[in-house]
């Protein structure tokens, strides 16, 4: 199973995260299927990859809490939705 997780990088005091998409078995800083975006929680910056990461939540991805709150102040479950109305109709 594939999860969208925060993967930890910057210094000490400092952190930034990564998201990324990776499988539930690998440890936090393990090895990852895909970058996706990145979260700087001091600075309050988000950049993430919409087309990357609806593609994942359509083949079944889970997003762990932080990012499901981090996509969904973004929009990215807005998108999501008109994606699966429009496939359907």
């Amino acid at each position: 199973m594939v999860k969208l997780r925060l993967k930890r990088c910057g210094r000490k005091q400092r952190a930034i995260y990564r998201i990324v998409a990776i499988d539930v078995r690998s440890r936090r800083e393990g090895r990852d299927l895909r970058k996706v975006g990145f979260y700087d929680p001091i600075k309050n910056q988000i950049y993430l990859n919409v087309p990357a990461i609806l593609y994942f939540l359509e083949k079944g991805a889970q997003p762990t809490g932080t990012v499901h709150d981090i996509s969904k102040k973004v929009g990215v479950f807005t998108e999501l939705r008109l994606n699966q109305q429009t496939k359907f109709n």
